[in-house]
This record gives C-alpha cells, sequence and structure tokens, in this order.
C-alpha cells in the first residue's frame, strides 16, 4: 500500500465499503439471514455512528481521512479515546455489521468481518506513524488496550 499519508489504505476501505454495499444479499447460493436479524442491525448500526461521531467530535481538527497524523496534530486520549485507541475504526466496523444484519446478507456479513481485519491492519500500520510523531504513544498504548474494540 501507499506510504505516503496512506492514500492506498484510504483506497481499501472505499473499495470494501462500495462492496459490502452493492453485494447482492445472496450470492453464491448463499441464503439469506433470519429476519430477527434486521433490528439487531439496525441497533448495531445506531451504535456504530454513534461511537463514529464521538470519535469525530473528539479529535476536532486534528480529523484526516488518512492513517498519518497531520503535521499539527496533537495526541487525543480523552472521550471515547479513554477506552479505545481508534474508535472511528470501531464505529465504521460495527455499523458494516449492523447494516449487513439488517439487509439479511451473509455476503455483505462476511465482507464486514473482512473490513474489521483491514481495519486492525490500518490501525497497526497507523500506531507506527503515532508512535513516531508521539512518544507518549506507547505509554497510551498501554493504558487503552483496546485497539478497535475496548477489551
Amino acid at each position: 500500500m501507499n506510504q505516503g499519508r496512506g492514500e492506498g489504505w484510504v483506497a481499501g476501505q472505499i473499495a470494501l465499503f462500495v462492496i459490502i454495499i452493492l453485494i447482492p444479499p445472496t450470492l453464491g447460493g448463499l441464503s439469506r439471514l433470519p429476519d430477527w436479524c434486521l433490528p439487531i442491525g439496525l441497533a448495531l448500526g445506531l451504535v456504530g455512528g454513534i461511537m463514529g461521531l464521538a470519535a469525530i467530535r473528539g479529535l476536532g481538527s486534528n480529523l484526516t481521512p488518512f492513517p498519518k497524523p497531520k503535521e499539527d496534530a496533537t495526541l487525543i486520549q480523552s472521550g471515547i479515546y479513554r477506552v479505545m485507541r481508534h474508535p472511528i475504526y470501531a464505529g465504521l466496523v460495527v455499523g458494516a455489521l449492523g447494516f449487513s444484519l439488517a439487509r439479511t446478507s451473509i455476503p455483505s456479513l462476511i465482507l464486514s468481518l473482512i473490513l474489521a481485519i483491514f481495519f486492525d491492519q490500518k490501525a497497526r500500520r497507523e500506531e507506527r506513524w503515532l508512535i513516531a510523531k508521539f512518544p507518549e504513544y506507547r505509554s497510551y498504548q498501554e493504558r487503552v488496550r483496546g485497539r478497535i474494540l475496548p477489551f
């Protein structure tokens, strides 16, 4: 992946989101998930949205679509960042899982799990940049154990 600011990571996540949204819900003969998945999916979508918005608000002017921090960035350790180190990624994964369940789509659900693995790898790359920029990031990692999930 491009290591400039992490443009390749952003392109990859956009591609995954588009595929999750557009993939046929019964691809390859897979049946649909049961209807009871719909309300669970809606609830997860709401939770993911709230997590993402709280994270975006917490970042303020530090927000960038790229994993490499901005030149003038500061390390945020408050708000939702006291519980997990990458809550935007968490919100996006929870939202994608919720969308897939609400859609009762096994292919979308599988791709949402792949998205979770993708964001874990993206977060690992981002953390190397954060450690280089903020020497105190290592102690933050020790204090806040959850990279994408709070546990």
